[in-house]
């Protein structure tokens, strides 16, 4: 009563071990998948498709907790895509990471004494490349041992000959369309990095520095200006005022003597000054500070720059060799010394830029570089969001999608690194500038060189989602999986990745995005919802979780708490707990099938079915209606609670046990429900596959003799459902799991056997009386029954001999010890919540602790008063 298609059960039942064990099936279980082609997309099928990249792994890189997160949720959806009969493809790779891999070889040159300089630039790349053939890529090894279902034949890696002929093709386009262009304006420069980066690759932090006040001019002609970064002022080339600024008029137009210089500067008025802010005057470093170049710019400044890559003032002089940490205190000293200091403080914390990678302070430096024209660009990517084209999931992170593609300054993508796509720019000998495409022959000749810098990685990744599959080749793969079905990624790089794919996507792709859907998560935290670092202590290494608890009990733990959008708190217990759910579903099955539960031949019709039988199928297609739903509004963590809750409450806890008093009585009822056991299971299996395939893998071909979870079909909900058998057996557990409270409230042990007598005659229960006495462990009432407690429930009788079970005189003495506590507590939090005085002074918190402690010794009280009532007479 599913919608399933029959698989061809085994010709004998296998034997299961008494446990499972994780370790011994998963890696050899992998690579059968792969070794058999399952996770192979064809470009060539009918089918449907459904295609997924995964955001690429820094080759540099390993597996943690957040690789293992993001590619669990897409683990899972091409699963069951593929089992729904799509053409699935999962797009594996590697991103070249420009600055961590030159970074990792350049270190190792340097326990060899040795410099890339050394190495000379083509010897440095051939040495990137053998460290990436020996070392780089461990990540893919630890893919396999999560049971990523990549295509592993089609893997790339963004420096492979497709992807770079990729590269110079969109350099070329855009180069031709006018939308990449190379200027001198303020990049972000890394002193250590020895390179641009990005404006997003700039980490934002509050640092303690000082703010100095200093004095510019003389005599009447002075003016105040403050500054944290004290050394630029040797590269100062005017003070701007706000032009209504009644305090500084006479001075503009000016001017004025520079400190510990030889020059004179402007006093400039400019509207973008807050006369408000400070002075109402600022220095102004067009070559060091990006607002301060914009002001330049308006007023035809020069560009001093006083610093070389590696942050030394160069400028000739008492500073010149000083680094610029060194270089502040000596100006200011100097400065001090001439009496030019208004004020001082320290310390002054502001908000500094650090590199995200080596986080060394940022200086903003005035440089040539390669920049691309995003105006038009960003828009298209705005637009898509906007006209439905794409969706965002979850929606509210569409503000914070509008409010960056929006407002997109220009992207620097020139690096000064080796390691990279080399930009394909020649320059001649008479000022010649040549952009050359993937067909067309570079200039040669003397006096013709190529671009020394190389593209920043974020370029090649924008490319990422067209790029795997030979664009711009009009490859069938092109063809076929392009544009994308869903990007699955975190909202952490929803900036760095996602804009850039979507303006590249409708660039090169004729105005066809790059995905329909973007399904955003958050980040894994630890259990308090700290962030995760090796210097608070908390990192995990996840294969540390695998190889103590199994994959699948990772992937469950990390399912279960994806809710969209909003990060993941882990912790070990969780994922112990998700072992526990593995178990389970070992034991669970490995019983049914030592009970014969069987998919062979065709399901009863409802009318040949138990109440029982009838309210597990019910159950059954409505949760796999439920799942399905959840599925396609990407609800992970609340499809793996549905999941969770139906196969451990109501299968294994309920279904299994009340199944276990018909294959004991035997006969027809017992080859039924055998019967329908197995399509619960085969069913449930199916459901679980796509977040724990190991387990459901081994149990399903042990159970149906099918080849593989893998390639099984997804199941349909058949529309089945009967409510009376849910209202049924919704009684009988009120009854039992009622019986079984008053049991362990009298302190009977859950196998202690006690005379019962049920008056059931005239309820739905009547046909359920044995599954209740095997249950709850009720023996029948014999002669000498006498009823010391009755139990009324939901319609039925319940009357219990309990004596001869339990020491009366010593349970009421027990129940009435509790009960004084409960009372003395209620009495504590009545006499707080009643007094004026301290309602007054308390905190908010501490009160509603006190509530919440009255209301629990109430409930208490009301308890122990019926145990204690229940009671037979000592």
């Amino acid at each position: 009563m599913t919608e399933n298609a029959q698989q061809q059960p085994p010709a004998t039942t296998p034997e299961l071990p008494t446990q499972y064990a994780p370790a011994e099936v998963e890696g050899p279980l992998y690579e059968r998948w792969v070794e058999r082609g399952y996770f192979s997309a064809d470009e060539k099928s009918e089918k449907p498709p459904y295609t997924v990249v995964i955001p690429p792994p820094n080759v540099t890189g390993a597996l943690h907790l957040g690789h293992a997160f993001e590619h669990t949720l897409i683990d899972a959806l091409t699963r069951r895509k593929r089992m729904q009969g799509h053409e699935t493809l999962w797009q594996p790779g590697m991103d070249h990471a420009g600055i961590a891999t030159q970074n990792v070889v350049e270190r190792e040159l340097g326990k060899e004494g040795k410099s890339r300089h050394d190495l000379g630039r083509e010897a440095f790349i051939e040495r990137v490349w053998k460290w990436k053939g020996e070392s780089g890529g461990q990540i893919s090894g630890q893919m396999r041992r999560l049971g990523d279902g990549v295509d592993w034949d089609r893997e790339r890696f963004t420096m492979d000959e497709g992807l770079s002929q990729s590269v110079q093709t969109i350099f070329k386009k855009l180069y031709d369309d006018e939308l990449i262009y190379r200027a001198e304006r303020i990049i972000n420069w890394c002193p250590r990095c020895l390179t641009a980066i990005s404006d997003i690759e700039v980490e934002y932090q509050d640092d303690d520095g000082e703010l100095v006040s200093m004095k510019y001019g003389e005599g009447d002609e002075t003016i105040v200006v403050a500054t944290t970064r004290a050394e630029t002022m040797l590269g100062d080339t005017a003070v701007a005022v706000h032009p209504e600024d009644e305090r500084y008029k006479h001075l503009v137009g000016k001017q004025i003597k520079l400190p510990l210089t030889d020059r004179t500067i402007p006093v400039v008025a400019d509207e973008h000054v807050d006369p408000e802010f400070g002075t109402g005057a600022v220095k102004v470093t067009p070559a060091h500070d990006p607002n301060d170049f914009e002001i330049g710019q308006r007023h035809s400044l020069p560009n001093i720059a006083v610093m070389d890559e590696h942050a030394i003032i160069t400028v000739p002089g008492p500073f010149q060799g000083l680094d610029r940490l060194e270089a502040r205190s000596a100006i200011v000293g100097a400065l001090r010394a001439e009496g030019r200091i208004v004020a001082e403080k320290r310390p002054y914390t502001h908000s500094v830029g650090h590199c995200s990678r080596c986080k060394t302070t940022i200086e903003p430096r005035l440089s040539m570089q390669w920049w691309v024209k995003v105006g038009p660009l960003a828009k298209a990517a705005g637009d898509a969001v906007r006209d439905g084209k794409v969706k965002i999931h979850p929606q509210e992170m569409e503000k914070r999608y509008f409010d960056w593609v929006d407002n997109l300054h220009d992207w620097c993508i020139s690096r000064q690194l080796w390691w990279g796509h080399r930009i394909p720019v020649w320059y001649g000998p008479n000022g010649e500038v040549v952009c050359v495409g993937p067909d067309d022959e570079a200039p040669t000749g003397e006096g013709w060189t190529q671009d020394n810098d190389v593209l920043d990685t974020w370029f090649s990744s924008g490319l990422w989602p067209f790029s795997t599959l030979g664009w711009p080749e009009q490859t069938d793969s092109l063809a076929k999986f392009y544009p994308n079905s869903v990007l699955v990624t975190g909202y952490d790089i929803l900036f760095f990745w996602v804009a850039r794919m979507m303006m590249f996507g409708l660039y090169a792709m004729d105005g066809t995005p790059p995905f329909h859907t973007i399904v955003l998560h958050g980040m894994v935290r630890d259990q308090f919802g700290k962030k995760m670092s090796k210097s608070f202590g908390n990192a995990v290494n996840p294969l540390d979780w695998m190889d103590k608890y199994g994959s699948d009990a990772l992937r469950f733990t990390l399912a279960r708490g994806a809710n969209p959008g909003t990060d993941v708190p882990i912790g070990e217990d969780w994922v112990q707990g998700s072992r526990n759910f593995a178990n389970k579903i070992w034991n669970a099955t490995r019983f049914a099938m030592m009970n014969g539960a069987t998919i062979e031949g065709d399901l009863p019709p409802a009318e040949q079915l138990s109440a029982t039988d009838r309210w597990v199928l019910s159950r059954l297609n409505a949760t796999v209606a439920e799942v399905d739903a959840l599925y396609d509004d990407y609800q992970f963590a609340k499809l793996s609670d549905a999941l969770f809750h139906f196969a451990w409450d109501e299968v294994f806890d309920w279904y299994v046990e009340l199944s276990k008093t018909t294959f004991m009585a035997g006969g027809e009822g017992a080859k039924v429900s055998a019967r329908v056991l197995g399509e619960v299971l085969d069913v449930t299996l199916r459901l679980l596959h796509p977040i724990v395939p190991f387990v459901t893998e081994t149990l399903w071909t042990a159970l149906t003799g099918g080849e593989s979870l893998v390639i099984a079909d997804w199941p349909s909900d058949s529309g089945f459902r009967d409510t009376a058998a849910e209202q049924e057996i919704e009684t009988l557990q009120q009854v039992i799991t009622e019986v079984r409270r008053f049991r362990a409230d009298q302190g009977l042990q859950p196998g202690q056997k006690v005379p019962a007598r049920l008056a059931l005659d005239g309820t739905a229960l009547a046909p359920h009386e044995a599954a209740i006495r095997q249950l709850l462990r009720l023996q029948p009432e014999g002669d000498a029954f006498t009823a010391t407690a009755t139990l009324p429930v939901s319609g039925a009788t319940v009357a219990l001999d309990l004596s001869g079970t339990i020491d009366v005189a010593a349970e009421r003495k027990r129940l009435a010890k509790d009960l004084a506590a409960a009372q003395k507590e209620r009495q504590q939090a009545e006499g707080k919540l009643g007094n004026e005085a301290f309602l007054a002074k308390a905190p908010d918190q501490v009160v509603e602790k006190i509530r919440t402690r009255l209301s629990k010794a109430m409930k208490d009280i009301a308890r122990l008063e019926d145990q204690l009532a229940k009671l037979p007479v000592a």
